[in-house]
Parts: C-alpha cells; sequence; structure tokens
C-alpha cells in the first residue's frame, strides 16, 4: 500500500473512531441528563383550589352527576396512532403505533375543543379529566388546563402533575419531547381541601419515561358533618404483569377504606387502565384481545366498595396502535367509577363520541347520597 493511502485510511480511521466517541459520548450525556432531570413529586401534596365557590353542602336523596374524560392530551384524533403501542390483527398482522406527538397543533385545538365541549354540555356536577397537558412539546404547548377553566367558569378545580419529563428524544423520527401534564377536577360544590397522592410506579429504568402516578383527593362537604370524598386517578399503563397496578389498587383500597371508616361517601373515578366491565370480546373488531386488559372487578375491593362501569353501547377506550376506524379497533372499558356503598347508582353511561377527540369516551356517572 502507497504511503499516502495509508495516511489516507489512517485519518479515515481517526475521524471515524472521533465520530463513534461522539456519539457514545452524546448518549452517555443524554442519559445523564434524563437521570439528573428525574424527580418524584412529593406524597400529601396540598393542591390550590382554583376559583373558590361558596355553594351550599351536598344533600342526602339529591341526584348529582359526575363525568369522567382521559381527553389523551389533545393528540388522538381519529388519524392518530401512538408509537408506544402495538397489537396483532385477527389475520396476524402485528402493528405498531407511528406518532410520538400530536400530528400538528391544528389537530390539538381541534380536539381540546371538541373534548372542552362534551364536558361543557354534559352540565354535570363534578368533571374528572387525565391527560391534560398545560406546557408540552408533544401537544405543542396548548396549555388545555387554562381552556379548560375558560370553558368551565362556574366550577372551582384543582391539578395534580402528573407528568413531569426530560425531553425524551423517542421515537428518533418524532420525539416525545418535554413535558407537564396532570389530572383536573372541577366541581360545581365548594371544595374544602384537595391533595395530592402518590401512586407506586416501577423502580427500574422505565421509572425515567413514565408518569408520575397519583390520585387526586377532594372533600366536598355534606349535610350532617360527613363529607363526599372525590377522587380522581389515573393508573399506570405499559405495566408487564399488572404489578405496580396491583401495588397502586392496594394503596387505593387502603386509603378509602379507611376515609369509609370515618363516615364519608367515596367516589373514585378516573382511568384505571384496567378492564372494569368484563367487556372482552364484546364489541366489534378486527383486532386480537390484547394481552395488558387486566380485570378489576367488585370482588378484589371487599365489602364496602364497587365498581360501577357500563359495556352497554360503545367501549370507552379504543386500541391507538392504528388509526380509528369503527369496527376495526378493539374497544375495551377501562374508564369508570369505584364508590361506596352509601353511594347509590342512578345510572352510568359510555358517552359516545366515535372516538372524534381521544382514544378515550367519557363516562357519565349519576348518583345519590344514602342517608
Amino acid at each position: 500500500m502507497k504511503t499516502g493511502t495509508k495516511k489516507a485510511w489512517k485519518i479515515t480511521a481517526f475521524v471515524l473512531l472521533g465520530l463513534i466517541a461522539a456519539v457514545i459520548l452524546a448518549a452517555v450525556a443524554y442519559v445523564l441528563y434524563v437521570v439528573i432531570e428525574y424527580d418524584r413529586i412529593e406524597d400529601n401534596l396540598v393542591l390550590s383550589v382554583e376559583n373558590p365557590i361558596d355553594r351550599k353542602y351536598l344533600e342526602i336523596g339529591e341526584s348529582y352527576t359526575a363525568v369522567t374524560y382521559n381527553i389523551g392530551f389533545g393528540a388522538y384524533s381519529p388519524d392518530f396512532s401512538f408509537f408506544m403501542d402495538s397489537g396483532e390483527m385477527l389475520d396476524g398482522t402485528v402493528v405498531t403505533g407511528k406518532y410520538g406527538k400530536a400530528i400538528d397543533k391544528e389537530h390539538v385545538l381541534k380536539d381540546i375543543a371538541g373534548s372542552v365541549n362534551v364536558l361543557k354540555e354534559s352540565q354535570a356536577d363534578f368533571i374528572l379529566v387525565q391527560e391534560v397537558d398545560t406546557d408540552a412539546d408533544r401537544s405543542y404547548h396548548v396549555d388545555q388546563y387554562a381552556a379548560l377553566k375558560e370553558a368551565l367558569s362556574g366550577y372551582s378545580s384543582t391539578f395534580a402533575v402528573n407528568f413531569h419529563s426530560a425531553y425524551l428524544m423517542y421515537p428518533l423520527n418524532d420525539h416525545h419531547g418535554k413535558s407537564t401534564a396532570g389530572i383536573a377536577t372541577f366541581s360545581a360544590y365548594g371544595i374544602t381541601e384537595s391533595v395530592r397522592r402518590s401512586y407506586p410506579v416501577d423502580d427500574g429504568f422505565a421509572k425515567f419515561f413514565d408518569l408520575d402516578r397519583c390520585f387526586s383527593v377532594n372533600r366536598i362537604a355534606v349535610e350532617g358533618g360527613k363529607e363526599l370524598v372525590l377522587i380522581n386517578s389515573h393508573m399506570s399503563a405499559y405495566d408487564e404483569g399488572g404489578l405496580i397496578r396491583e401495588q397502586q389498587l392496594a394503596l387505593l383500597k387502603q386509603f378509602i377504606e379507611a376515609e369509609y371508616a370515618d363516615g364519608n361517601y367515596v367516589i373514585v373515578g378516573g382511568d384505571f387502565n384496567h378492564e372494569l366491565a368484563d367487556s372482552l370480546g364484546t364489541f366489534p373488531t378486527r383486532q386480537k384481545t390484547p394481552t395488558w386488559a387486566y380485570p378489576l372487578t367488585t370482588e378484589m375491593l371487599g365489602d364496602n366498595f364497587r365498581v360501577v362501569a357500563s359495556k352497554e353501547g360503545t367501549g370507552t377506550c379504543r386500541a391507538a396502535e392504528i388509526p380509528y376506524e369503527k369496527g376495526v379497533n378493539y374497544l375495551t372499558v377501562l374508564d369508570g367509577f369505584i364508590v361506596s356503598d352509601n353511594v347509590e347508582t342512578v345510572s352510568i353511561t359510555n358517552v359516545d363520541t366515535d372516538f372524534a377527540y381521544s382514544d378515550h369516551n367519557p363516562v357519565k356517572f349519576v348518583f345519590t347520597l344514602k342517608g
């Protein structure tokens, strides 16, 4: 080999080694950044009650309405699929979602406007909302809590952050980015106190990319000196084996049993990421039953509580590894309520939006408090 050729090869090798070293250093620096940025929010954090209202206490025997709705951070329009979701069609084809963030800002604005309008038209006394972004790359920095507060200006509200991530550089072709998001609770009656309770989460490396799961506890006065303990909950997804969800459910059960023992009324609403209504196989689909849909039943709750959910009409969550097409996506019931036995069910309804604005449908619960 000629001297000039050898020199050229050496230069090329040094350049390649330099590039490889730079990539490794960048990867190490990024991992360190993600680890350093990680910080769980403290447990038992007192939440601010915004727009406090001095409205009379709840009355025994009177009918009230609660609605729960996971609005999917404004991303899940019918043409959206999420990169972390995967599934299998009936013909054996494996499918995986495409996007790391909403398709564009216009989609987010349209979806949030639609979701907000659905909630406003419900005229519910209590509204529980999950996956609400306040400042996130994935939703083009649309402040969704502000939009909800503007539309529901006659309500008191609380907000508990459950996602405050570092900049997440995945998927590589459509970064999920940096996010601040949470769960929002609205009440047409005065909230006397609100507290954020931290759920157990995965303690492995996955914790750096998952939500800082929690539930918010909102107290509303009831005649006779008791309280309605209204809980907004969003349990873990992407939990292989369901082990973390078991721990979360154990904590929730312990908390609500203590509240019931104190004589209070308890309603837990939200996205449980458990199958609530024995709905597997109920709805028309071209997909196989997902492996992650673990049941949550009344029998798992003890003597004083029950699951209130419905599989009538439609499911409350669509499979999001493919865009939505009626009769194609797998549907399940992940959204609903857990209530104490001193709360009487008048009706439970899955509100059929045909998944126009989110991968979830709202659930409407009409109830009375027993004397």
